[in-house]
């Protein structure tokens, strides 16, 4: 009998060190800027001229590229997701740049060249700083702006348009909030107690106004596509979803061209409300 209180003690100790060690550093359960930090390209490397972008956020110096359109029929800002960096972005700025829109994507603080620590509230900042640069800088109207996230970057695209009315939101391979999410990748913590990193897209999304397109592949090996289903149940109209095909880092927009042709037809629908 003692052996069995021993075991079962020093497997609630384990447990219990385990709870205190994922709230103190759940940061590093979700964010992974150290994947890959280098740069790998510029959007020279497609084809398209850009400007290095440098903007200051709470102490913090962020790294972006603008990529200018002609005759622009407007401006995206990319919020890219949790790992890699704007290099690993090129093919969304090609997208973008065929549709006819001009796009600013910056790294948030600790990702590429940007410096600082990445958290919840200063991937927020990082959005807002961004979104000042659009406006202030680059002199575009809130309504010709539109936001897209990806993965993570949902989270700061749905804050943002709360902050700002966009003209579109457009989000890819987004979760419904991190403990959502976490709650299913660790059934065997109780995640909804622990989480500090919120992100709440589904508490968000129904006080968004402008236009919303969701985008989630029945095959996402990181984020369910049950995620993308209830974002857009909770979505305003308009609103609009599209299937991708493939896992999390292979499902986006630009794999097949009618996709892109669905979301040059959902971005004209919204310039033109």
């Amino acid at each position: 009998m003692r052996g069995v209180l021993n075991f079962l003690l020093s497997a609630v100790t384990v447990y219990a060190v385990i709870l205190l060690l994922v709230f103190l550093f759940q940061a590093r359960l979700v964010y992974f800027p150290e994947v890959e930090r280098a740069l790998v390209a510029t959007p020279r490397a497609v084809g398209l001229d850009f400007e290095e972008v440098r903007l200051t956020a709470d102490g913090a110096t962020l790294h972006g590229w603008w990529v200018p359109a002609n005759a622009a029929r407007g401006a995206v800002l990319i919020l890219h997701g949790n790992a890699g960096n704007i290099s690993h972005r090129l093919e969304y700025l090609t997208m973008f740049n065929r549709l006819g829109y001009a796009t600013l994507i910056v790294d948030y603080r600790g990702y590429g060249r940007s410096s600082g620590t990445p958290s919840e509230d200063g991937t927020y900042r990082d959005g807002e700083a961004a979104w000042r640069h659009l406006t202030e800088i680059r002199k575009f109207a809130p309504r010709d702006i539109v936001l897209f996230g990806e993965s993570l970057g949902g989270g700061v695209a749905t804050w943002l348009a709360l902050q700002h009315p966009p003209r579109a939101l457009v989000l890819a391979s987004t979760f419904t909030s991190a403990p959502d999410l976490g709650a299913q990748v660790y059934p065997w913590l109780p995640v909804r107690w622990l989480a500090r990193i919120e992100y709440g897209n589904r508490a968000r999304i129904g006080q968004i106004a402008a236009p919303v397109l969701i985008a989630h592949s029945r095959g996402d090996d990181i984020i369910p596509f049950s995620h993308g289903q209830a974002l857009f149940d909770a979505a305003r109209e308009p609103r609009q979803f599209l299937e991708l095909r493939g896992g999390h880092n292979d499902g986006f927009i630009f794999m097949r061209e009618e996709w892109v042709r669905e979301l040059g037809a959902f971005l004209e629908r919204a310039e033109k409300r």
